[in-house]
């Protein structure tokens, strides 16, 4: 039914993705301290000239389909196993959105740079925890349905 819990833990989840998506990543600041560059998920923008590369677009990718997974798990209720095999697949896009967040942000840095992570890089792993709980939930519900089959 879509009035249980795991409703509500596939519903904040997507909301965590899509701020996540809304907003910026991080900075790349200079070691000589002028204008920085600020990663988004879709772009990365230099402060100083406002120019804008969209080399990055894996990472907005990544997390669009984990959170439009999660969307349509939401709706797949009546077939408990497709939703939970949905969650995982969520879960696994998230954790390749942080393998993407590592490769733009730490491997993939500007010369002569440092990043810095914006306290909303944590978004996408509080939305791996939704998934997870939701998951679980949706297991419980089927072990729920199977030994009321049995009973009958």
């Amino acid at each position: 039914m879509i009035q249980r819990i795991q409703t509500v833990f596939l519903f904040l989840a997507v909301v965590c993705m899509v701020v996540c998506l809304c907003l910026p990543m991080g900075l790349f600041l200079p070691d000589d301290l002028s204008a920085g560059i600020e990663l988004f998920n879709l772009w990365s923008i230099r402060l100083d000239d406002a120019s804008r590369s969209f080399s990055n677009w894996p990472m907005f990718a990544l997390l669009l389909l984990a959170a439009t997974i999660s969307l349509f798990a939401i709706f797949a209720f009546k077939n408990r196993k497709k939703q939970a095999k949905m969650c995982v697949a969520a879960i696994l896009l998230c954790v390749a959105w942080y393998v993407a967040l590592a490769f733009f942000g730490y491997i993939l840095e500007p010369a002569n740079t440092k990043f810095y992570p914006a306290i909303m890089v944590v978004l996408p792993l509080v939305a791996i925890i939704l998934l997870f709980m939701a998951r679980h939930r949706i297991n419980a519900d089927e072990k729920l349905v199977r030994a009321a089959d049995r009973i009958r």
